[in-house]
């Protein structure tokens, strides 16, 4: 045994007194460290006439762990609202798929966010909706099983493929109007003109892309061509060769955006394309006053992703005082406890900062 000669020739007297040592050392009580709040949870004891909802997710901020960060996005966000920032909101497409999207679209009709930063999924997911709904479904589905029903999965949502059917007649006739004024004009429609026209045609108050273009709130999808959009778009072609979507014009008005804020807050569910677009416009104003992430991923390889806002910081996507958290979780569970917690109590809107 690889043990030092002088340890095996220690009493067990001896061998006690260096185990204590090193382990049941004193902490220093009045370091920094041990001034913070003391956790605990909420008391179901006090309250035994019923929950009280509004004590209950009051009581994240000192539960520890990812309660403790979702208590920090609320105050973050507050403080946004508060200030009045241009409020940048990015998410994933399968928020669309999930029950989040009526949650995005509550804030898009009572205008408490500035912008919207989506994937071609976050997009025509919306739209597909409101040709019929999507389903709760299993995880452990068999996939082949689904596809000879024309079942599409995501996670455990089910959704119809008529639904998709009925979302291309309804692209191409919309893109067909488009082509026929381009013809007329000569001009090309750009990314957000195009997410604005599907919202107009939609003409269905559960869209989010319905109040967007209603309330003029700029969409912008730097991954257009993605998903049946894409799809849409790509079979379009075909038969018109010339069709064109101004992009670029899409990078500049979203990117001007940033320039001459007060403040700027970026709230991003889930990552990728969505999150570094975002960061990177706000990154020309030396970074955003205010981020709020959540996402399940890691900064361990090296991926914007799971880049933490201390990595975003060192690019000057957020300022080096900003007020920051990311929560690693599913954004279905907390995204709505943050809106109710936040955008539905400061319900007043304010355009100071516009």
């Amino acid at each position: 045994m690889k043990i030092e000669k002088k340890f095996k020739e220690l009493s067990n007297v001896e061998k006690e007194e260096i185990a204590k040592k090193n382990l049941l050392f004193k902490s220093d009580e009045d370091s920094l460290e041990l001034k913070g709040k003391k956790i605990e949870g909420y008391n179901f004891s006090e309250f035994n006439k019923g929950v009280d909802w509004e004590e209950l997710t009051d009581s994240f901020e000192c539960m520890g762990f990812q309660a403790s960060n979702l208590g920090k996005a609320i105050n973050i966000t507050n403080k946004m609202i508060q200030d009045n920032a241009f409020i940048f909101l990015g998410y994933t497409s399968n928020m669309v798929s999930s029950g989040n999207r009526d949650i995005i679209r509550y804030l898009i009709e009572n205008k408490k966010v500035d912008c919207l930063v989506t994937t071609a999924g976050g997009i025509e997911e919306d739209i597909i909706k409101c040709f019929g709904d999507f389903v709760l479904g299993r995880f452990d589905v068999s996939g082949s099983d689904l596809r000879k029903k024309g079942i599409n999965r995501i996670g455990n949502i089910f959704v119809g493929n008529k639904r998709y059917v009925k979302f291309e007649k309804f692209m191409q006739e919309i893109l067909g109007e488009i082509w026929n004024e381009q013809k007329k004009s000569g001009g090309e429609i750009t990314g957000m003109e195009l997410i604005w026209k599907l919202g107009e045609k939609i003409d269905d108050k559960k869209s989010i892309y319905y109040w967007a273009w209603k309330n003029k709130i700029p969409v912008y999808c730097p991954a257009l061509f993605d998903g049946a959009l894409g799809d849409n778009i790509y079979f379009f072609k075909f038969k018109h060769e010339e069709f064109r979507i101004d992009i670029v014009s899409d990078l500049k008005k979203f990117n001007d955006l940033t320039i001459g804020l007060k403040k700027s807050g970026v709230i991003i569910l889930g990552a990728g394309v969505v999150k570094h677009t975002i960061l990177n416009a706000n990154m020309l104003r030396n970074g955003a006053d205010y981020a709020v992430y959540i996402n399940t991923e890691q900064e361990y390889n090296g991926s914007d992703s799971g880049a933490m806002p201390e990595e975003a910081k060192s690019w000057g996507k957020l300022r080096k005082d900003c007020k920051e958290v990311k929560i690693f979780a599913d954004a279905t569970l907390v995204f709505p406890l943050l809106v109710g917690k936040t955008f539905v109590k400061n319900c007043k809107y304010s355009e100071g900062n516009k």
